[in-house]
């Protein structure tokens, strides 16, 4: 596992940025003229929708929910009013935000002129570049086939440089050795962020959730310390197949290849079928561990998909500051 700890001297890093990263620069100068610019003019006044801190001064009062941080809980209020009910506190500007990446072969899948691994490369430009402007701080734990990379969070331009390089080493890695050993590991790489992220942080945890079952109960650990929102990828052809003859199909992860015939109404419906049944258990599980969760398809316009992101957690402030007037009143 490689980490950046130590941080080289500035010249140091635009040296080397220069000689390794050029991929990396080109891409966040795309995004920030195709995606960020046109943001600006979106998200104006939604800053504060985007993450939230915990905060140091004291706002308000309300009922304790469920997923509460069971450390705002007011005891004497509790015990005066006989219901549980936490401290709300006013939001820092500045804290530190993670990206949990789930890097592995499978998101190198895409049917169209994008890729999983393209989305979510893109979508991590633009929200840790969105992020640092403001002066929060974000890193990033990188997933192959095991954790192979921990960016601790900084903040500024050439970290998000730093961010995007490691994710495309990653890509250049699976093109050297195209097998993967085994399905994705994601619990691993939840339990290693409940690890090493020492202060309560946002996460995002970006990944297509085709692993190996268990991940939920970490993924619900992780939950009680932070805030997590989950970004799922996926691609179209995942859900619903077409009629395209006999066609061959392979694993990304373990490898396996078939073949199979989409000209059968019968096979297309069965698989269109196993398909719902894995989103709706997919689904479920997010909410049952109580993370809000941002679908990013292959075909979708990452602005729109920014401001969806946007208004969904607008929502959820809304929700909360209602909750909050409840008490009061």
């Amino acid at each position: 596992m490689k980490s950046w700890w130590r941080k080289a001297p500035a010249a140091a890093n635009d040296e080397r940025l220069n000689a390794e990263a050029g991929g990396a620069e080109r891409a966040l100068r795309r995004l920030e003229w195709t995606v960020i610019r046109r943001l600006d003019g979106l998200l104006q006044g939604d800053y504060r929708t985007l993450m939230r801190g915990t905060g140091l001064d004291l706002a308000d009062l309300r009922e304790y929910q469920h997923h509460d941080d069971v450390r705002h809980i007011d005891w004497n209020v509790t015990a005066r009013l006989q219901t549980p009910h936490v401290r709300v506190f006013t939001e820092d500007r500045e804290m530190s935000a993670w990206f949990v990446l789930d890097l592995s072969r499978s998101v190198d899948f895409g049917s169209g002129k994008k890729a999983k691994r393209e989305i979510s490369a893109g979508f991590v430009g633009v929200l840790a570049r969105l992020l640092t402007r403001h002066g929060n701080r974000v890193g990033a734990l990188v997933y192959g086939t095991d954790l192979e990379a921990v960016i601790p969070p900084r903040s500024g331009r050439r970290h998000v440089l730093h961010l995007l390089h490691a994710m495309e080493r990653r890509a250049d890695k699976f093109e050297a050795a195209p097998t993967q050993k085994g399905m994705t590991r994601l619990a691993d790489l939840l339990k290693s962020a409940g690890t090493l992220m020492p202060r309560r942080s946002t996460v995002f945890v970006v990944s297509d959730f085709l692993s190996e079952p268990g991940w939920e109960r970490p993924l619900g650990q992780l939950v009680q310390r932070h805030e997590v929102i989950a970004v799922r990828l996926f691609d179209p052809l995942e859900l619903d197949l077409p009629d395209l003859g006999l066609v061959p199909l392979r694993d990304a992860e373990t490898g396996e290849q078939l073949w199979v015939d989409t000209h059968d109404a019968g096979f297309r419906k069965r698989f269109a079928r196993l398909a719902a049944e894995r989103e709706a258990t997919l689904r479920a599980s997010l909410a049952r561990a109580g993370v809000d969760a941002l679908e990013l398809s292959t075909s979708d316009d990452l602005v729109e998909a920014i401001v969806r992101f946007a208004d969904m957690r607008k929502r959820r402030t809304r929700i909360g500051i209602s909750g909050v007037k409840a008490v009061a009143a």
